[in-house]
């Protein structure tokens, strides 16, 4: 019975967390002031290849998925299956939340406000990873990879563990840039979350919903 109570209480925090995730990362994107790392380097690569943000959100699911089976070193099926039915749904969530915030004028806001929502963005974000990295039912597949590599390969560190998950994406901004001449949702915000959002999640751990304790299976 506790174990079914503790399930249904992860599953919960599950849900809060993944439309957390996808609005902050909608409201970063309508501010065009700079998104986190994988989601503007998801805006540059939709740009260059000319299709729809939240299709090329989820084939890059699809790809990161494939690579935390690698690092894994095994074939893990929950594993697989849970980065699959995450990055589905939030990769069109996303896309969803950014036309709303866009239809709400987040965009035609003037720059202290934008900083402000850009900043809320990014702490959201954080703490919904946070959240659904404890929980560990369902992960979106990039940050599962910053889940592996911190608990698999860098002794348990937020930090460590963020910083090295976002060099796939920095290197394919910068291809895209190359090959575009122009970067798009990379600024401000980028920049804050390439140097906290590890220490927003370590915070966030302790801090929102502190009850949830990690679930680790690495």
């Amino acid at each position: 019975m506790a174990k079914m109570r503790d399930f249904r209480q992860r599953m919960d925090f599950l849900v809060i967390s993944i439309f957390m995730n996808a609005a902050g990362n909608g409201i970063t994107i309508a501010t065009h002031l700079g998104s986190a790392v994988w989601t503007g380097s998801s805006v540059n690569l939709a740009d260059w290849l000319h299709i729809p943000l939240g299709t090329t959100l989820f084939l890059y699911g699809i790809v990161v998925t494939l690579a935390n089976q690698l690092l894994l070193g095994h074939f893990d099926r929950r594993r697989f299956v849970s980065n699959l039915l995450y990055t589905l749904p939030f990769s069109y969530l996303v896309s969803f939340f950014t036309f709303v915030w866009t239809w709400l004028g987040v965009a035609e806001m003037n720059l202290f406000w934008r900083l402000v929502l850009d900043t809320l963005g990014i702490l959201t974000v954080s703490a919904a990873v946070s959240i659904y990295q404890r929980a560990n039912i369902l992960m979106h597949p990039n940050d599962d990879l910053s889940y592996i590599l911190r608990f698999k390969y860098l002794h348990g560190s937020a930090i460590l563990g963020q910083w090295v998950s976002y060099l796939p994406p920095l290197a394919i901004t910068l291809v895209a840039f190359l090959m575009t001449g122009k970067l798009e949702a990379i600024g401000y915000g980028t920049i804050l979350a390439l140097v906290a959002q590890g220490a927003l999640m370590k915070w966030s751990d302790t801090h929102v919903f502190p009850k949830l304790k990690h679930h680790v299976d690495v």
